[in-house]
């Protein structure tokens, strides 16, 4: 069904960032402007993937040229669910960056970078041609670029020039595995492509660019050996910003590894064990990497690395029940991880530090918050019921089902790795006696912030708190809805007849 409105979650937020920009000089209604914009966006989210799942997949033809000749945009429940989590975590952030965002940020524009950001991210996940993919990451790398310097400190210019340097290696690769798919089918439509790849006859190459397409995305996922950039560089920005990359900008990658190997390089042997080997050293090296931190935020990044690994995992097992899994933990992870960079910001407020050895005492001083804080934390683990229990359970269960024992035991060591870790954060963080930290005068505590500001950084934990905890206890629905979207990307059938038609 040819429907125009499916832009509207990009054209939205294109319009929140240049109406900040008509707000320059004003603070508070550019926080106003970006909170009220994410709520209406979250709607409009909402909107889209109600409406995609009583009618179908929707699709829109730019300027009114047919498939595969023009710009598609396509939401099917995959895109439209992704676009619905980039809303949650847009309006969360949004929220959080009121209250702890420093004035002088606001003043180099961040609320219209920020909006920018999502605009790319809604971008990418509706695009329905691998080339404006590339675009939408462009703008993706862009924004996010501006957002880790803005400020200017050594630490965010140091990480930023990681960040960009390898993300922008992953951006030629990309663009050099596309002009050799162009060149092999003539075409850059993605439904396209799913029909005219299966007609080459010479695989050889097929698989190389294939082997392109997943040296790129894997950069932008951070999986190993290339993912060193992200622990160097999440960790340096304001916890607001750290928030939105730590639970989105990786997850992006995620999705195009998830499209593109479903759509138009069904993995063959080759593909698949390659796939399943860089997804089991990325749960070690991202398990191992958080073992050694003592930066809160720092292990937070590496569990990141080892997360993408259970993802990968359910890609490399490829059926519909281990695709399911990855969806289910995607949808988990964008909300968690999210929460766990604010729940370090806000800590710090506290604190003064993140670093793990001279912090303690949290739960004595904050019980309330403790509590709160430790929902993100342990659904982090996946102790049942909460969210993260549920997509390893399908993932592990997609494995089993295939036989593959090597995916089953290096997704449970990825587990226990992770509760080991959080153990050891909760014990040192809220458990242990800390010892007495001087105030230090550059910092703002939280005591010192205005009310307003205090509630919108508690509240926006407390938004991701519950949605987590509706993702757990409401399980099955986002379960139906995770295994309808596996079995539509192992058949992707209906997605080339909405864009191409019979």
């Amino acid at each position: 069904m040819n429907n125009p409105y499916i832009v509207l979650p990009v054209i939205f937020q294109l319009f929140i960032a240049v109406l900040l920009m008509f707000s320059w000089n004003s603070k508070n209604i550019q926080k106003l402007i970006s909170v009220t914009g994410s709520l209406i966006a979250l709607v409009i989210s909402i909107l889209l993937l109600v409406k995609v799942n009583t009618e179908g997949i929707q699709v829109m033809q730019a300027g009114g040229w047919a498939a595969p000749f023009g710009i598609t945009f396509v939401a099917d429940t995959f895109s439209s669910l992704l676009v619905l989590l980039t809303a949650i975590a847009g309006l969360a952030v949004s929220v959080y960056s009121v209250g702890s965002i420093r004035n002088a940020r606001v003043k180099f524009g961040y609320f219209p970078i920020f909006h920018l950001l999502i605009m790319g991210l809604s971008g990418a996940f509706l695009t329905g041609d691998i080339f404006n993919l590339y675009v939408w990451f462009e703008i993706i790398i862009i924004s996010s670029f501006v957002l880790l310097t803005i400020g200017g400190e050594k630490a965010q210019i140091e990480g930023a020039i990681k960040y960009v340097t390898m993300n922008l290696l992953a951006s030629v690769i990309f663009l050099t595995a596309i002009a050799i798919l162009y060149g092999l089918t003539g075409s850059l439509n993605m439904a396209d492509l799913s029909l005219r790849v299966a007609e080459i006859e010479n695989r050889g190459l097929v698989n190389v660019t294939a082997v392109l397409f997943l040296v790129g995305f894997g950069i932008k996922s951070a999986v190993f050996p290339l993912y060193f950039w992200l622990p160097a560089s999440y960790h340096t920005p304001p916890p607001a910003i750290s928030a939105i990359f730590g639970g989105l900008l990786t997850k992006v990658g995620v999705y195009a590894l998830l499209r593109v190997f479903t759509l138009i390089f069904v993995p063959d042997a080759f593909l698949s064990t390659v796939i399943m080997v860089l997804a089991i050293f990325t749960i070690l090296s991202g398990g191992i990497g958080a073992l050694i931190q003592n930066n809160m935020r720092k292990v937070i990044s590496y569990l990141i690395i080892c997360h993408i690994g259970f993802m990968l995992a359910g890609l490399g097992v490829y059926s519909s029940l281990a695709i399911a899994g990855a969806i289910f933990y995607l949808v988990h992870d964008i909300v968690v991880k999210t929460n766990l960079f604010m729940v370090s910001g806000l800590i710090f407020k506290f604190k003064g530090t993140y670093s793990m050895r001279l912090l303690g005492s949290f739960y004595k001083e904050h019980p309330k918050l403790s509590l709160l804080m430790a929902i993100p934390l342990f659904s982090l683990v996946g102790i049942p019921p909460l969210s993260g229990f549920w997509g390893k359970l399908l993932i592990l269960q997609g494995a089993i089902e295939q036989t593959n024992i090597l995916v089953v035991v290096f997704v449970i060591l990825g587990s226990f790795l992770t509760l080991f870790i959080i153990a050891r954060m909760w014990s040192e963080v809220f458990w242990k006696d800390g010892p007495e930290l001087p105030e230090k005068k550059h910092i703002k505590y939280f005591n010192a912030l205005k009310p307003l500001k205090r509630r919108a950084m508690i509240g926006s934990i407390l938004f991701l708190s519950l949605i987590s905890l509706g993702i757990g206890f409401g399980a099955e629905w986002v379960m139906r809805l995770s295994i309808k979207i596996g079995e539509n990307l192992m058949d992707p059938t209906q997605y080339i007849q909405a864009v191409l038609g019979n």
